[in-house]
């Protein structure tokens, strides 16, 4: 039997490590930006239909789709992160996502790919000491030329704004 030299089995088993420490992340566009989150989330990517108004629901909560017998609500991501338009066009998508157990739509310009960072690849993300709120923002990653803000979808929608999306799809 013929082993491989110490030197090339270190380097396998380095690139295996940093293999295994690497997560999956879906990119996404909201206007000029472009976001990641945990593909782990991701249950499906849908078009857009226009969902069922909610009566008193906030702006951001488009509705709700029936979505093979189960009723999801819809959340526009480019209303909750108060970009400055959000017209629906032909790329215009609908991301079906599990949130602390509860399935929720996100709407999002245009999904781009998926991406495979290391954690000491997404860079801490800024602290503002102002209105803006990026407790939601996971950190900065860059990939050649673009950037992307890594996004804890979890933590962008409050416990009361999740509990309402709670109670919309039940």
């Amino acid at each position: 039997m013929i082993s491989a030299p110490a030197a090339t089995r270190s380097e396998s088993s380095s690139r295996t490590a940093a293999t295994a420490r690497a997560a999956e992340y879906l990119t996404f566009r909201l206007g000029e930006e472009e976001y990641g989150i945990d593909i782990l989330r991701v249950q499906e990517i849908r078009s857009y239909e226009q969902p069922t108004r909610m009566a008193h629901a906030p702006d951001f909560i488009k509705g709700v789709v029936d979505l093979r017998g189960r009723i999801v609500p819809i959340v526009d991501l480019r209303l909750k992160l108060h970009c400055p338009t959000a017209e629906y066009t032909d790329f215009t998508v609908v991301i079906i996502l599990n949130v602390g157990g509860t399935v929720l739509g996100a709407v999002v310009d245009a999904v781009a790919d998926v991406v495979a960072l290391t954690a000491d690849a997404i860079k801490p993300a800024p602290q503002f000491e102002s209105q803006v709120d990026s407790a939601f923002v996971t950190g900065i990653a860059t990939l050649g030329d673009r950037m992307l803000i890594m996004m804890d979808i979890e933590s962008l929608l409050s416990s009361a704004e999740m509990g309402l999306v709670a109670q919309v799809a039940q």
